[in-house]
């Protein structure tokens, strides 16, 4: 079993684009912030969110399921309660990592995600981890 922190560091590392369930289109939002941080600092972002068309510069997807592309790592700014379902429609994606961002746990999207055999992190903060491992994303 792999400590939370080498999680982190295989995620940061193994992953280039994010696809982010929750995407803000406003930037007073972590749900726009952390998305914009990582874009600058060498991640692709995929934006899902039903409401915008346009987040980060990025077209928006309605829901995962919209996403055209082979979905590995989805990051989500959902509340807790709304983890487990975005948990599932993370595993239809085909996704191979869920990670909830700071103040969003739940043991369900949890079960989900790791019965699916997907890496799985809750309750940290993409900019922070990034900052703190100083990782960058996979180049292709």
């Amino acid at each position: 079993m792999s400590t939370t922190d080498e999680v982190v560091e295989q995620i940061l590392s193994r992953y280039d684009t994010i696809t982010v369930v929750g995407a803000s289109a406003n930037p007073a939002k972590a749900a726009n912030d952390v998305p914009a941080y990582m874009q600058q600092h060498g991640w692709r972002i995929i934006p899902v969110n039903p409401h915008a068309d346009e987040i980060v510069g990025e077209k928006v997807y309605r829901t995962l399921a919209d996403v055209p592309e082979q979905v590995g790592l989805v990051d989500v700014f959902r509340p807790s309660q709304d983890a487990p379902e975005v948990a599932r429609q993370a595993v239809a994606a085909g996704a191979t990592a869920l990670w909830l961002q700071l103040g969003i746990a739940s043991a369900e999207a949890r079960a989900i995600a790791e019965d699916a055999g997907l890496l799985y992190v809750e309750d940290r903060c993409l900019i922070i981890e990034q900052r703190r491992t100083g990782l960058v994303p996979a180049t292709s």
